[in-house]
């Protein structure tokens, strides 16, 4: 299965911060995206699908006492209007994406041609709206907030036995969550637990923008998701909300983690010649503690008797690295001079690429 689609993917969640209005719906696109645009990352903007007529049980419509109905109510959005937000996320050059909560709702992600799809906490158990989702075979998210072992093992197996790509986002579902609810080292879990799973880190904080980047990027999250809104009109701004220069500061801590982090997570990672030319600083080079003649057969047992070992190391000189062991001196050599390559016969010689190496660390005689 393909994830490529999940790396270093950043999922903005409008919700319903439109308000049910068209024009502040896509000021929210414009400005998040534009600061995604300029900090180089790839972002999804994310909306919220729910068919509202049959959504609320007949005898709670304009209900006013229950919050979810009261909202789900206020913030309705009529297909057209979806269109014209879909529409201005595709000219921000984001991703358009949505959370289906029905299942006509995954219809209008199809209509939509949604390239990815989201399942919310709290449909994880959601079998009717889940298998919809699945025949769809768009690679889906799906936050684990509130889930049991078992719930999740479930709908692993089930988008892994239909090679449908599914990315686990690590959540916990407090609006707004404190420091000290962030759980992170479930990341751990989930990648141990799932490895053949993108692991992402779906996060309601609000006190700073940078350290759970740094943790979750450190511990191997690739996808990341935040709800995102504007200062606009006098509408209050939830506190788990990010306003866009909250998310400019959380796209530059990514490119920061990114750039401690480094490239090389399965493999050992490349040495620099920097790195190598401190180094070479610090190893000390054979030196003749007295004099040495030519055709003279040096071995562990008289090394000791005719070299020593002192910093600094000098161009062409042998190292620690390269003690000799059963080499024939080819040149007289004085108390207190360097040993170098040319000193010695052996296998050295043989091999170009160290021979280089040798010739060219240390410093100038």
């Amino acid at each position: 299965m393909k994830t490529d689609i999940f790396e270093n993917l950043f999922v903005l969640e409008l919700a319903n911060n439109h308000w049910g209005d068209i024009k502040r719906g896509k000021k929210i696109i414009r400005d998040h995206g534009y600061v995604a645009k300029f900090n180089n990352v790839t972002a999804a903007i994310k909306l919220q699908f729910r068919d509202v007529d049959q959504f609320i049980h007949p005898e709670y419509k304009n209900n006013k006492d229950i919050r979810y109905i009261k909202k789900t109510e206020a913030t309705k959005l009529c297909k057209e209007g979806f269109a014209e937000l879909v529409n201005e996320i595709k000219n921000v050059g984001a991703i358009p994406m949505s959370t289906p909560f029905d299942e006509k709702s995954v219809d209008l992600c199809q209509e939509f041609d949604m390239p990815i799809i989201k399942i919310a906490s709290s449909d994880i158990t959601a079998w009717p709206l889940i298998k919809k989702i699945a025949l769809t075979r768009k690679p889906t998210i799906v936050s684990t907030g509130g889930a049991y072992q078992n719930d999740i093992d479930n709908i692993v197996r089930y988008f892994a036995n239909r090679k449908i790509p599914l990315a686990l986002n690590h959540c916990v579902s407090l609006y707004p969550s404190e420091d000290q609810d962030l759980e992170l080292h479930q990341i751990d879990y989930l990648k141990n637990r799932y490895p053949d799973n993108v692991i992402g880190f779906s996060t309601h904080e609000y006190h700073d923008w940078f350290s759970s980047m740094f943790i979750s990027y450190a511990k191997g999250v690739r996808t990341w998701e935040r709800h995102i809104d504007i200062d606009y009109n006098g509408v209050e701004v939830s506190k788990y909300c990010s306003l866009p220069e909250n998310c400019d500061r959380w796209f530059k801590a990514f490119h920061k983690a990114r750039e401690m982090c480094g490239s090389s997570l399965n493999d050992r990672r490349v040495i620099s010649s920097n790195e190598e030319k401190y180094l070479d600083a610090l190893v000390r080079g054979i030196y003749a503690k007295k004099d040495v003649k030519k055709n003279t057969i040096i071995n562990s047992n008289n090394f000791d008797e005719y070299f020593y070992l002192a910093i600094p190391l000098r161009k062409g000189q042998l190292s620690v690295k390269e003690v000799i062991n059963g080499n024939k001196i080819l040149n007289d050599i004085k108390i207190n001079d360097p040993v170098t390559i040319n000193d010695v016969d052996g296998i050295l010689h043989d091999n170009n690429r160290l021979k280089n190496i040798i010739l060219d660390r240390g410093i100038d005689a």
